[in-house]
């Protein structure tokens, strides 16, 4: 303050009192040499005289990751169109949008559908993938037309369980051994091989260019007769898995190839929920369906989804499996609200991607148009449709659905935020 004082002073009247600040300076010390005083005087004279009074700065709370990512999400939705929205909701096989007969190359073709239909995810079956080089070029090349397109990566998927299901593993053009059925590692009581399932396939996936398997099979095998996921679960009950409880073991496989996958950049997907091991019937040819009640079906079929969902899988894949005793009717699962909206996200709490089984199938077919099936599937809760069996009708569809109040563009943000907030972890 001293300071602020000699400043607003005529030039003589502040050497004057500097010198008087001088002489009283050394003639303490000299006392103090004499023993009859201390330096205290001096020192309180000569802080006075240096500092300044600084007004204290308010601190800006730092905001954390997730606030910083939430935030980028909105701004991201906010300059999306509709149409890039709905887009965004559909995984599709490359040549729906292409019409190529069988895409083996991303080129112009690709990029200019890409520019048209922005959409979620490609899907991609054996006879898209020919040889590693050229599958390694063929998801670079859609990646990065995605990326200059959309801004924002596109989910490159696959259906690799290893065992029976297997595009890659076994593919002539490929040297990748096979790692086997799934229900052999189950039989094996021991966790660690299905990690090292999850290592394995996600390693050589993650070299080629994908980042989602649709994998593990979480199905509990409770009806003996069922042959649709007989080899691909990875339990039954007790008389052939090592006496332990199937849905315990299940779980327990599932989470530890979960966490494989995790470890080599491969975003996993449970699948069929809510539990394909205990249905009669083949949704790939028709109706298949359950007679289990919720209570049943949560003593055993519902574990492993669960604990999946409370672990944070990325994606849940919904089957078109009907169970009218917990429904109410014959609705598939994929189109029910009681399966997605209920349980998964109202009871479970989950709030990552709700995908559908590939809406080419007869159960849906069968029963759907492409637009009926996709409105209601979005309707019950899910947030990506998986291959449409008319994708333009579909997108289509939806797009009425918003038109005319079927949907609202609630429903239709919030599966985009969850969708955005997966594919912005990735970058």
């Amino acid at each position: 303050m001293k300071l602020k004082w000699i400043k607003r002073m005529s030039v003589g009247a502040a050497i004057a009192v500097l010198t008087a600040f001088f002489v009283v300076g050394c003639g303490s010390t000299e006392k103090q040499n004499n023993g009859s005083l201390s330096t205290d005087s001096s020192q309180d004279i000569s802080e006075v005289s240096t500092k300044q009074e600084v007004p204290e700065k308010s601190e800006v709370p730092k905001k954390s990751a997730d606030e910083l990512k939430r935030e980028k999400v909105e701004q991201y939705l906010a300059d999306m169109t509709t149409e890039e929205k709905v887009a965004q909701l559909f995984v599709i096989t490359p040549e729906t949008i292409t019409d190529v007969q069988t895409v083996t190359a991303a080129g112009n073709a690709t990029r200019k559908a890409l520019e048209k239909y922005p959409v979620g995810g490609m899907v991609y079956m054996k006879a898209n993938l020919v040889s590693e080089d050229q599958t390694k070029k063929l998801l670079e090349n859609t990646k990065t037309m995605y990326k200059e397109i959309a801004d924002l990566p596109i989910f490159l998927t696959v259906d690799e369980e290893g065992g029976t299901v297997a595009r890659i593993a076994g593919n002539d053009g490929f040297s990748i051994e096979n790692v086997g059925s799934m229900n052999l590692i189950g039989e094996s009581g021991d966790t660690d091989k299905a990690y090292e399932v999850g290592v394995t396939i996600g390693t050589y996936l993650s070299d080629l260019g994908f980042n989602v398997d649709f994998a593990p099979v979480a199905d509990v095998l409770t009806n003996s007769e069922n042959q649709i996921v007989a080899k691909r679960s990875f339990g039954s009950p007790p008389t052939n898995v090592c006496l332990a409880q199937a849905d315990e073991l299940v779980t327990n496989m599932v989470l530890a190839e979960m966490k494989g996958f995790e470890e080599t950049g491969i975003l996993s997907c449970v699948k069929h929920f809510p539990g394909h091991g205990c249905t009669i019937g083949d949704t790939h040819e028709g109706y298949a369906y359950t007679d289990k009640t919720r209570e049943e079906l949560q003593q055993e079929e519902l574990v492993p989804f669960q604990e999946a969902c409370a672990n944070g899988v990325p994606f849940v894949m919904v089957a078109h499996i009907s169970a009218p005793n917990v429904i109410g009717d014959n609705t598939p699962s994929s189109l029910s609200p009681v399966m997605i909206t209920d349980i998964l996200r109202n009871e479970w709490n989950y709030d990552g991607i709700v995908i559908t089984d590939a809406l080419n199938m007869g159960a849906i077919v069968q029963n759907y148009s492409s637009a009926d099936a996709a409105v209601k599937a979005l309707q019950a809760g899910a947030d990506m449709l998986l291959m449409p069996e008319n994708f333009q009708e579909a997108y289509q569809g939806v797009l009425d659905a918003l038109e005319n109040g079927t949907l609202t563009q609630e429903q239709i943000d919030c599966s985009v935020r969850r969708i955005l907030n997966v594919k912005l972890s990735m970058q």
